[in-house]
């Protein structure tokens, strides 16, 4: 009897140790929303002054890569006092705070979960402004990635398989699956997606280290690399079209990193020699230094005269799960 008491005195002491840590632990609701889109937090006088043109510039820039233009982000402002309840649910947050001491701070799962908040403050209408110039790359980053992992969190409810890929290439990469495989062919894949007004495409294959040259030649070494791929493997409706870069465009050539591994981006646009399509590409080629290659994924979409800001960021999403055998 004197053990069976201990026993039951130890249990009571760690079911009431539980109950004490679950009274602590902090109960965030779901967020919600469409995927890029932008709650923004702030006074209306505010957003209609200098301070408002000032976030759209850096909020509402234009995507980069596209040919007509369309913004980084969907917004939605709110006043600060209307903002409560359903409104804090918003999956990424931009507030301003003015008032306070000028910065920028990121939060995650404030209001709700998942979720990232940029705090904006500055005792004047100028200290805001200037907090959203030098740090405009940090807040759309911060917001982007976000957004990515919601996708990327999409994406996996069903898998496309990738077992050719790891096997041919070594590189698995998560994507829906709705996509289809429409060319497996020494190396090289073609992937493809319908969509109401076209098609969303993925291209994964390898070239050597020395395809790509570091400088000012970089960025005519991706079209030239592309634009041997693209007439070798992409052909067009008609006979004697394949796909090429548009070169009235000038690409842009970013540096960012894949798996862990440095990787050169270049967004831009492709057309089809000899036809009439065009539309935007994301090109990037992940840097393999053990196979002395480079891993080449590239989605473009073809898709008339309708947005494509949605179509491109799936494509990068799926491009941004590539892991590197």
């Amino acid at each position: 009897m004197k053990h069976l008491a201990i026993v039951l005195v130890f249990a009571t002491l760690v079911l009431g140790c539980k109950k004490d840590s679950s009274k602590n632990q902090r109960l965030v609701p779901a967020s919600s929303g469409n995927l890029n889109h932008l709650t923004v937090v702030v006074d209306n006088l505010l957003w209609e002054d200098n301070v408002g043109e000032a976030m759209r510039d850096v909020l509402a820039a234009p995507v980069n890569g596209l040919a007509i233009d369309e913004p980084l982000f969907t917004i939605n402002q709110l006043p600060t006092q209307v903002f409560s309840g359903f409104t804090t649910k918003s999956r990424i947050i931009v507030k301003v705070e003015k008032g306070k001491t000028a910065g920028i701070k990121v939060g995650h799962d404030v209001y709700a979960k998942p979720q990232t908040v940029v705090y904006v403050s500055g005792a004047t209408n100028d200290e805001i402004i200037q907090q959203l110039k030098s740090h405009a790359t940090e807040i759309v980053d911060a917001l982007k990635k976000e957004e990515i992992k919601e996708k990327q969190r999409r994406i996996n409810l069903s898998l496309f398989d990738d077992t050719r890929l790891k096997e041919e290439l070594g590189v698995s990469m998560k994507l829906p699956s709705v996509y289809r495989m429409a060319k497996d062919e020494d190396g090289f894949f073609w992937i493809r997606k319908d969509i109401t007004t076209g098609t969303m495409d993925l291209m994964v294959y390898a070239v050597p280290l020395s395809t790509l040259r570091p400088g000012d030649s970089l960025a005519m070494d991706v079209v030239k690399m592309r634009d041997s791929v693209g007439k070798a493997h992409i052909e067009g409706r008609l006979e004697g079209s394949y796909m090429i870069t548009e070169n009235k465009y000038a690409p842009f050539v970013f540096d960012t990193e894949i798996d862990k591994k440095p990787a050169i981006e270049t967004k831009g646009i492709w057309e089809v020699k000899n036809d009439f399509m065009a539309g935007p590409f994301i090109n990037y080629a992940i840097e393999d230094k053990a196979k002395n290659r480079y891993v080449i994924i590239e989605g473009y979409a073809f898709a008339p005269s309708v947005d494509k800001r949605d179509y491109m960021f799936e494509l990068e999403a799926i491009i941004r799960s590539a892991k590197i055998q």
